[in-house]
C-alpha cells in the first residue's frame, strides 16, 4: 500500500507539472515597456475610432511609429505579445494596468475640459457686461404656462373690479 501511494504521488507530480506553452523569446520586451507600448497603441486605436480621418491623413504607420519610439521591431513585439498572452492572468493584469492609466488620463482630460467650459462661460458673461447687452434667454429652460388658466384669472379680476 505504501508503494502504491508513492507511485501515485510520483505520477501526480509528474503530470501536474505545468509545461510552458510558449517559450520565452530571445529578445523579450520587459513587462513595463510592453505595457507602455500597448498603452500607446490603445490610445492610437481610440483616436482612430473616434476620428478616423485624423490619423489617415498622415502617410506614416502609427504602429510603426510607436515601435520606433520604444526601439522595438514588429517581430520582437509580436513574439513578446504572444509570450505574455500565453499567461492569461498576467496578460489580464497588464490590461488592467493599462485601463487604470487610461481612466486616470480620462479624469484629467475631463477636469481640464470643465475648467475650459467655466472659463468660456465667465468670459461670455464679462463680454455681455461690457457690451451692456442683456443676457440671452435660453428658451429651452422656459416653463410652459397654461394659457387657459391665465385667461380665467384675468376674467375673474375683471369680474371682481365691476
Amino acid at each position: 500500500m505504501k508503494n502504491f501511494v508513492c507511485i501515485v504521488l510520483v505520477l501526480f507530480l509528474s503530470v501536474s507539472c505545468k509545461k510552458e506553452l510558449v517559450k520565452q523569446p530571445k529578445r523579450l520586451i520587459e513587462k513595463g515597456k510592453m505595457i507602455d507600448i500597448m498603452y500607446d497603441l490603445s490610445l492610437l486605436d481610440a483616436i482612430k475610432y473616434q476620428n478616423p480621418l485624423s490619423l489617415d491623413s498622415s502617410d506614416t504607420s502609427q504602429k510603426r511609429f510607436v515601435l520606433q519610439k520604444y526601439k522595438v521591431d514588429s517581430l520582437q513585439f509580436a513574439q513578446s505579445n504572444i509570450y505574455y498572452a500565453a499567461d492569461y492572468e498576467g496578460y489580464k493584469d497588464m490590461f488592467d494596468e493599462i485601463a487604470k492609466r487610461l481612466e486616470k488620463n480620462q479624469r484629467a482630460a475631463d477636469s481640464l475640459s470643465k475648467i475650459d467650459e467655466k472659463k468660456a462661460a465667465k468670459a461670455k458673461k464679462e463680454k455681455e457686461k461690457i457690451s451692456g447687452q442683456a443676457p440671452q434667454i435660453d428658451r429651452t429652460k422656459l416653463v410652459k404656462v397654461n394659457v387657459d388658466s391665465i385667461r380665467r384669472t384675468m376674467q375673474m379680476k375683471k369680474a371682481i373690479q365691476k
